[in-house]
């Protein structure tokens, strides 16, 4: 009799990318242009569209066993067989191991999800969102552009820790470890903790900015 936990294990073809960490709900364009993976996305053209998405950390030449399902919604060909392809992220998941490595790797994978919790976690992410709001505006006077949230924000307190991970630049670590996270409350605090230092950085550089005006 198979387990339970077994059902949700599959092969999954992945694309390692330097530096880049897909979120679950964002999107992700991609210019498909070695061989190797133009193989493998017409591979998944013809089965279910989904490969996997790990970041590639060329410092230590390390892959990470932890990654997000990419599903391609939009292609376009282009000479050579190259294409520009639109992905969405869906499931996270763990690589158990690699089937095989060539031409592109293929993993046996597992699909992770954060715990379920009692706590409520609205006054959390308002909180986060709150943070968020307080850093744009900050930046925006700083830049003398004007920059706005999308109005499409989440406002579910996953979707949100997502969405404010995805859009963390620069700090590929710091992204990596927050989708690792299976604790929703957590991913948020330490998104709180990261943006409140971002908004003392900002808000300092603004006074200054103001004074020598």
């Amino acid at each position: 009799m198979a387990s339970s936990s077994s059902i949700a294990v599959r092969e999954l073809p992945l694309f390692p990318l330097p530096e880049l960490v897909l979120f679950p709900g964002r999107p992700l364009p991609l210019h498909i242009f070695e061989f190797r993976y133009r193989i493998m996305m017409n591979t998944i053209l013809e089965s279910d569209r989904r490969f996997g998405v790990l970041r590639f950390d060329p410092a230590q030449g390390s892959i990470a066993t932890v990654g997000c399902c990419a599903e391609i919604i939009q292609m376009q060909r282009l000479e050579d067989d190259r294409m520009n392809i639109l992905t969405l992220g869906q499931q996270r998941f763990r690589v158990l191991d690699y089937v095989r490595e060539k031409p592109y790797r293929v993993g046996l994978v597992e699909w992770i999800e954060d715990r379920p919790t009692d706590k409520d976690l609205r006054p959390l992410a308002t909180d986060v969102e709150q943070l968020l709001r307080d850093v744009v505006h900050l930046w925006s006077k700083l830049a003398d552009k004007n920059v706005e949230l999308p109005q499409d924000l989440p406002t579910l307190p996953t979707e949100l820790s997502y969405w404010v991970a995805s859009n963390l630049d620069g700090v590929a670590s710091e992204q990596q470890a927050l989708l690792e996270m299976q604790d929703t409350a957590a991913r948020l605090e330490r998104e709180a903790e990261i943006l409140t230092s971002t908004r003392n950085q900002l808000a300092a550089r603004t006074v200054l900015k103001d004074a020598l005006n």
